[in-house]
C-alpha cells in the first residue's frame, strides 16, 4: 500500500447545493440548506458550490449565508458567463472566509450552434471578458468548459488557455451530458495537461453525469489523467441521471488505495448521516441497493454469505459499515426510556436540538413508543427530521379522523393550525389518502398538481413508521414534503402540508427556472 505522504490529495468539491437542487422536485428550504452546508464543513469537503445566486433572491441569500457561516470550506457559487451574474455572485462571495466564483460557457460545437448561436472566435471573447470580470473580484476563480467532452480536442485547447491566462485557478472539463467513457475522459485531460503551455498553473477538475451509468469511473479516470478536484453530490443527486456519489468516489479512493494512490481529507464517519439529511430535503429517498449509504449496503440475507461473515466479515465486506457511519447495531429504545437517555440517542445519531426542539422531540418519542413495541434508531431518525421539517411552518397538521371501508365514501376530518388559527373542516374521497388531501384543501384552497405520492416503511413490523413523500407543482414551480408517523395518513397529511408550505413560500419569492447544466 502506498504511504500516505507519497500519495496525491485530491480536493472534493460538492454540489449538492447547487448542481443536486436543480433535480426536478428537490429544492430545499433556507434552513435544509444551511444544515446540509454545516456537515459538509464538518465531513471535510473543501468547496462547496452552495448555489447559483442570480436565479433568485431565495439562491443568493442562501449562498450569503452558508458564505458567513463556513468555517472550513471554500464556499463557491456558479456564474453564467455573463457580468450580471458574476457581479452577483461576488456580491455573495462578500463576507465568505474563503470565496470562489464559478463560471461557465459552453464549447461544444452542437452547443454553441443550436444553444448559444455563437462561434468558436465569440466564445473565445466570451471567456477572456468574464474570466477576467470574476477574477477581478475574487482571487478563486474557477470556470468550465460546457459539455467538454463533445469539444474538439484543438478548439478546448485554445479555451482553456485562455480562461487560465486571464486568471482562472481551477478548470473544469465537464461531461455535461454523461456521454464519454473512462478512458476518452482520462485521454482528454491527458491531452490537454500535454498541450496547454500554462496548465501547470490550474488545478483540473472532473463533473461527470451518469446518464450512461459511468460517472464515478469517469471520474476516477479523469484523476487518472491528471485532474486533481472531484465535482460530485450526496447520494448522486443531480439533474437527469443525476452527478458522481461523493461517497462512492471516497470509499472507493480509501478502499482501493492499492490502485488509487490519491487521498482526500474527507471523514467518512458522516456518510450515512449526510445522505439521510439530504434525502431528506430532497424528497429523493436512497435506493436500498445504493452503494455505500444504501439499507442494504452491508446487509446480508444468503446463507452462504451469512454463514462466512459469521467466520470472517471480510468475507463479504470490503468496507467496515462504522467506518462510514453505519451501526451494526441498534440500540434499541421504549416508552421507559428517559429524556436524559434520549438526548444521548440524539446525540450519537448526529442530531443537536434546542430545548424547545427536544421537548417536543422527547414527546413524540413517548407517543412512538406507546404505539410501537421497539423504536430504533432509524424510527426516531425519521420522527425527529419530521419535526425539523415543520419548524417555521405557518401551516400545520394538528389532528385527524378517517372513515374508511367497503361501504365508502371515506371521509376525513381534519384540523389545522393556519397562521395561528385552529381550522376544522370535512371532506370526503376516492380512498382515505384522497379525503385527507381533499380536507387540507378545503382549509387551504389551491389549485397545485399532486406529481408524486411516495410511501415506504422505515422499519420492518406491522407497526413501523411510514415516511411519505409528496411532490406539488404550480405554477411552472416544484416543491417536495416529507412526513413520519406510525399512521400513514396522518404521515401523509404531513408531507402534503409541508410541500404545500414550500410551493407557497416560492410562489411568493420567486425562483427562476432556468437553471444551469454544468
Amino acid at each position: 500500500m502506498t504511504a500516505t505522504s507519497e500519495k496525491d490529495q485530491v480536493r472534493i468539491f460538492d454540489t449538492t447545493l447547487r448542481d443536486g437542487e436543480q433535480s426536478p422536485g428537490a429544492s430545499m428550504t433556507l434552513e435544509e440548506k444551511l444544515q446540509i452546508a454545516e456537515i459538509l464543513d464538518d465531513m471535510g469537503v473543501d468547496i462547496i458550490e452552495a448555489g447559483f445566486p442570480i436565479a433568485s433572491n431565495g439562491d443568493f441569500e442562501a449562498v450569503s449565508e452558508i458564505a458567513k457561516r463556513s468555517k472550513n470550506s471554500v464556499i463557491a457559487g456558479l456564474a453564467r458567463a455573463i457580468h450580471a451574474d458574476i457581479d452577483r455572485c461576488g456580491e455573495a462571495m462578500k463576507h465568505a472566509g474563503k470565496g470562489r466564483i464559478h463560471t461557465f460557457v459552453s464549447t461544444s460545437p452542437i452547443h454553441l450552434k443550436f444553444q448559444m448561436n455563437k462561434t468558436e472566435e465569440q466564445v473565445l471573447e466570451i471567456i477572456t471578458d468574464t474570466v477576467t470580470r470574476s477574477r477581478n473580484l475574487i482571487d478563486d476563480v474557477e470556470w468550465s468548459a460546457m459539455d467538454a467532452t463533445r469539444t474538439p480536442i484543438e478548439y478546448l485547447c485554445r479555451c482553456v488557455e485562455a480562461a487560465i491566462k486571464c486568471g482562472a485557478t481551477t478548470i473544469n472539463l465537464p461531461d455535461t451530458v454523461g456521454y464519454a467513457t473512462p478512458d476518452e475522459y482520462k485521454s482528454m485531460f491527458e491531452q490537454i495537461r500535454e498541450r496547454v503551455p500554462n496548465a501547470d498553473q490550474a488545478i483540473f477538475s472532473v463533473h461527470c453525469h451518469n446518464d450512461l451509468g459511468l460517472a464515478v469511473a469517469n471520474s476516477l479516470a479523469g484523476v487518472a489523467g491528471g485532474a486533481r478536484q472531484i465535482e460530485c453530490t450526496i447520494n448522486g443527486l443531480g439533474e437527469r441521471a443525476g452527478n458522481a456519489a461523493l461517497e462512492e468516489i471516497v470509499m472507493a479512493i480509501r478502499t482501493r488505495s492499492d490502485v488509487l494512490p490519491y487521498m482526500t481529507q474527507i471523514d467518512p464517519k458522516f456518510m450515512v448521516r449526510a445522505s439521510k439529511m439530504v434525502a431528506g430535503a430532497s424528497g429523493f429517498a436512497v435506493q436500498y441497493n445504493k452503494a455505500i449509504v444504501g439499507k442494504n449496503a452491508f446487509a446480508h440475507e444468503s446463507g452462504i454469505h451469512q454463514d462466512g461473515m459469521l467466520k470472517n466479515a471480510e468475507t463479504y465486506e470490503i468496507m467496515r459499515p462504522e467506518d462510514v457511519g453505519v451501526k451494526a447495531t441498534s440500540l434499541v429504545m421504549g416508552k421507559h426510556s428517559g429524556r436524559h437517555a434520549f438526548r444521548d440517542k440524539l446525540k450519537e445519531l448526529g442530531f443537536e436540538l434546542g430545548d424547545n426542539a427536544l421537548q417536543d422531540a422527547f414527546r413524540r418519542f413517548k407517543d412512538l413508543a406507546d404505539r410501537k413495541k421497539h423504536v430504533y434508531d432509524e424510527d426516531i431518525e425519521a420522527l425527529v427530521e419530521d419535526e425539523i421539517s415543520i419548524l417555521g411552518e405557518s401551516t400545520k397538521v394538528i389532528a385527524l379522523t378517517v372513515i374508511a371501508g367497503t361501504g365508502g365514501p371515506q371521509k376525513a376530518i381534519l384540523t389545522m393550525d393556519v397562521n395561528g388559527q385552529h381550522v376544522t373542516k370535512e371532506a370526503t374521497g376516492d380512498g382515505p389518502v384522497d379525503a385527507t388531501f381533499n380536507a387540507i384543501k378545503a382549509i387551504v384552497p389551491h389549485e397545485a398538481k399532486l406529481s408524486l405520492y411516495q410511501v415506504h416503511a422505515v422499519t420492518e413490523g406491522t407497526d413501523a413508521q411510514a415516511e411519505v413523500s409528496v411532490r406539488l407543482e404550480a405554477g411552472g414551480r416544484i416543491a417536495t414534503g416529507k412526513g413520519a408517523d406510525t399512521d400513514t395518513l396522518v404521515a401523509s397529511a404531513r408531507a402534503y402540508v409541508s410541500a404545500m408550505n414550500k410551493l407557497a413560500l416560492r410562489q411568493q419569492t420567486g425562483n427562476p427556472g432556468a437553471l444551469a447544466a454544468v
